[in-house]
């Protein structure tokens, strides 16, 4: 749950940071390791474990209360708006990955949608392209490297983050370092976005908060079931066969060991 990336000063830190995302690509697409729908390559598991206690405890201290007390002061109706406008402000970097991806269909469902939405939805608080049946292409940076054919590689888990693959990290820094919401407009109405961002990941986690609590605090091996889950759901999200790339959260393969 990090704040996006800004500012033109910043400009030698973005180019040095895609390089080296460039460089970290080409070394994974170059790797022979190839993970199949129902496998899980994880070589750095012990840091990966140390990882994701840290970010339990940062859930359990930060995160969680945090949400749940958004959950519960704010109403869902403002909830709502504040996820609309978050989501609004995603949409220039959608896309920009639905252009790299050849998916002229989404770019075209999402451009609409993003000025639909900033004029008749005043500014992306109400959602009235999804009335004239209008969906969201949501995509990312992960997304664009798995259609140019960049293997997943190592499953990773990043600080504050969790769940990833070294394809999607990768993904991830360039989502934060290129989205052009956070490039183009200037302090402090960027500010704003990165603001309804967080409300809208703590939001996330308060109406999540069964599945989560679940994962993070009641299953025999949270790390495992985590990885698991991750990977199942985002093979699927990227076109995996349905058949087996599905898994019910609430579905502990760890709970025998108890």
């Amino acid at each position: 749950m990090l704040p996006k990336i800004q500012n033109t000063s910043c400009a030698l830190t973005r180019s040095f940071v895609v390089l080296c995302g460039a460089l970290a690509l080409s070394a994974c697409a170059s790797s022979d390791q190839f993970v199949s729908s129902n496998e899980v390559y994880d070589p750095n598991e012990e840091s990966n474990r140390q990882i994701h206690e840290f970010n339990r405890k940062v859930d359990k201290v930060v995160f969680r209360p945090v949400s749940n007390g958004y959950g519960t002061a704010i109403p869902e109706e403002a909830r709502t708006m504040v996820s609309n406008f978050a989501d609004n402000l995603s949409l220039p970097a959608d896309i920009v990955n639905n252009l790299l991806q050849g998916d002229l269909r989404g770019a075209g469902n999402n451009t609409f949608r993003f000025l639909f939405n900033s004029t008749i939805g005043l500014g992306g608080i109400a959602d009235p392209a999804s009335n004239l049946k209008v969906p969201r292409r949501e995509t990312d940076f992960g997304e664009t490297f798995h259609v140019w054919g960049m293997k997943e590689g190592a499953y990773v888990e990043l600080p504050l983050l969790g769940p990833s693959t070294e394809r999607d990290a990768i993904g991830t820094i360039l989502d934060f370092t290129l989205d052009p919401v956070s490039t183009l407009l200037p302090s402090p109405e960027k500010f704003v976005g990165t603001a309804a961002n967080v409300a809208d990941r703590m939001g996330d986690r308060y109406e999540l908060r069964g599945t989560i609590d679940s994962i993070l605090y009641d299953s025999a091996d949270s790390y495992a079931q985590a990885r698991i889950l991750y990977l199942q759901n985002r093979r699927f999200e990227l076109g995996g066969d349905q058949s087996d790339t599905y898994l019910d959260p609430y579905d502990d393969p760890y709970a025998e060991l108890e």
